[in-house]
């Protein structure tokens, strides 16, 4: 597979991780408890915080990474001694899965310089080694270096655009023989004609951020 691989500076590293220890506290998701992560207790409070137009990812553990995770670590052949690219990271919670599964090399992906603080931080909580890299997704072909034998994409089909650009790559890595995991809890921009269901997890504690206590996700094999 090829994606370009791009590695931009986090500028104001010592804000940014000042603010994503600030904004949250070592805790667990309630499907993944082997793992553990920093959380914010509040998505209303935490988005107040960061001030910005999108609410902050990475401080939170979503029904879609969660149930990839799950997966990944209840069925670790899937990265076992594999090189994975994880997009989208957030919190960087599928990636840890997967190099806890015994994953060879993890490249953890988002665009987001917090998510990116948030994803090493916890990585190292973890005591597991990720690469942590800026957005790959819409790159030029010609800016590839990147060779992966597995791609997950936790819940990335929220929004249209950026929908629209997942698919696009994600059907490329597919084309191109890439084993292609999706953990999505229904979202409407989802390619649904494109993927076969593998397995239904039921999310807990979801109320916050789904508006329902348990949240019912699939993961999915690309097509």
């Amino acid at each position: 597979m090829t994606s370009g691989e791009r590695k931009p500076t986090d500028g104001g590293r010592a804000d940014l991780d000042e603010q994503v220890s600030g904004w949250t506290a070592p805790g667990t998701a309630p499907l993944v408890g082997e793992v553990t992560l920093l959380l914010a207790d509040d998505i209303h409070r935490a988005w107040s915080q960061a001030d910005e137009e999108a609410p902050p990812f990475w401080a939170f553990a979503w029904a879609g990474g969660q149930a990839l995770a799950r997966h990944v670590l209840d069925h670790p052949q899937v990265v076992r001694g594999r090189r994975v690219l994880d997009l989208a990271t957030g919190s960087g919670i599928v990636a840890i899965a997967a190099a806890r599964a015994g994953a060879l090399h993890v490249v953890a992906s988002d665009s987001d310089a917090r998510a990116r603080v948030a994803a090493r931080r916890n990585a190292a909580l973890n005591g597991v080694s990720l690469d942590v890299v800026g957005d790959l997704v819409g790159q030029d072909a010609d800016e590839v270096e990147l060779d992966v034998d597995v791609v997950l994409a936790g819940d990335v089909f929220y929004e249209q655009p950026m929908a629209r650009l997942m698919a696009e790559f994600l059907d490329e890595a597919a084309g191109a023989g890439v084993e292609v995991l999706v953990g999505d809890p229904g979202r409407e921009y989802l390619p649904r004609r494109r993927v076969e269901a593998l397995a239904v997890y039921d999310v807990p504690g979801t109320a916050d951020l789904e508006g329902r206590a348990v949240t019912p996700t699939t993961v999915h094999r690309l097509r």
